[in-house]
Order: structure tokens, then C-alpha cells, then sequence
């Protein structure tokens, strides 16, 4: 099995982090923009896109600075990946930012990339701070 590239992204957003951070860790907050639907039930959260559904694992979350998740594909595979979004806060300007680290398949890193542009896209939309 050929390794996954780390892939990290800054966004910077236009709201409060505790706003941000319903976004990013409720089922109903990552429903308005990350997947079509979401549930969970304890740490296992399911994710519906088109009517395909993918789990994840909920490995840890601090409250109003980051969520992360290991899709059970992944975990069934023994591999370590996870996708994470962390809230960060500059110490001066006070800028937000949303930071995305994820992993993926060499040749699809750009499709990756995309992906989180057209999802963090969609977060701001949602949030008003498109």
C-alpha cells in the first residue's frame, strides 16, 4: 500500500472561533457545509454525500480549537491518517483561521486541495464571511 501525502491548508475566516467551532465539530454545523447530512452517535460520526455514506472516528476534539477524525476505511487498514480542522488565532492581528490537515494518494493531492477550497468555500458562505 503506497503512503498518503500530508497535506496542510490555511483559510483565513471572518468569524468568532466559538462560532466556528459549532461548525466544525456538531453534526448539525458540519451538515450546513462539510456533507450533505451527518450523524453520530458517540465518536462514530457518518457522513452522506449524494446518498453514499463514509464513517469516521472521532479521535479528539478541544473545545473551540480543533476536531479531528480517522475515516474507518482508514482504521480497518491499520493506517494512522486522520483529517483535522484546527481553529488558530493570531496572538496580533487577531486574524482566524481555519487550518486543514488531511492526507491523500499522491497523484489525487490536487484534488484534495480542491476539494477543501470548494468545502472551506461553502463554510464561509454559510458563516456570511464569504
Amino acid at each position: 500500500m503506497e503512503d498518503k501525502v500530508k497535506i496542510e491548508m490555511e483559510f483565513v475566516i471572518h468569524a468568532s472561533p466559538q462560532l466556528l467551532y459549532q461548525y466544525i465539530s456538531t453534526p448539525s454545523g458540519l451538515s450546513e457545509w462539510f456533507a450533505d447530512n451527518v450523524n453520530s452517535r458517540g465518536e462514530l460520526f457518518t457522513f452522506i454525500w449524494d446518498g453514499s455514506e463514509e464513517k469516521a472516528k472521532l479521535l479528539s476534539k478541544k473545545s473551540g480549537e480543533r476536531i479531528k477524525f480517522r475515516w474507518l476505511n482508514d482504521d480497518e487498514d491499520g493506517a494512522s491518517y486522520f483529517f483535522e480542522i484546527r481553529i488558530q488565532v493570531d496572538e496580533i492581528t487577531k486574524d482566524v483561521s481555519i487550518i486543514v490537515t488531511d492526507f491523500a494518494d499522491e497523484d489525487e493531492v490536487d484534488e484534495a486541495k480542491m476539494l477543501w477550497d470548494n468545502q472551506i468555500s461553502d463554510l464561509k458562505q454559510v458563516l456570511g464571511s464569504a
